[in-house]
């Protein structure tokens, strides 16, 4: 990973929504899950108006990568799954969800979504990056 992760914010008055477009593996649960708001049709490509915040964090929590995240206003963060699971997947990848910390080269991350590489071949270390066979 060539520096800190760039992330786009898309906010409301009740709701801030974040990505991360590097960690997107194009799962495409947002998409499908609230065509009026994610749409990579439109620039922004994320309306949050469109719908209340509590169906956004809803729809943003389906997000295996992590790539979306959200904090509602005031303060309001997506809370961990209990218990944290680890599910391998046929390639390779490990889709983690829960309390975590994750190591990076910039230092421990905060998480409670990610799909880390199972294979080695990532370049966005330790997250996938669809680059190895673990990510095909």
């Amino acid at each position: 990973m060539s520096g800190e992760a760039e992330q786009k914010a898309y906010q409301t008055e009740s709701i801030t929504v974040t990505f991360e477009a590097r960690r997107c593996l194009h799962a495409a649960e947002c998409v499908q899950g609230l065509p009026e708001v994610f749409d990579p049709t439109k620039r922004p490509w994320i309306q949050p108006d469109r719908t209340t915040a509590e169906r956004l964090a809803e729809i943003v929590r389906r997000c295996p990568s992590g790539a979306l995240q959200y904090e509602l206003v005031p303060g309001g963060t997506e809370t961990p799954e209990q218990p944290t699971t680890i599910t391998r997947s046929a390639a390779g990848q490990l889709a983690v969800r829960g309390q975590l910390s994750v190591d990076t080269p910039h230092g421990a991350r905060a998480e409670t979504r990610v799909i880390l590489c199972g294979c080695g071949q990532s370049g966005l270390q330790p997250y996938c990056d669809h680059a190895g066979p673990c990510g095909r």
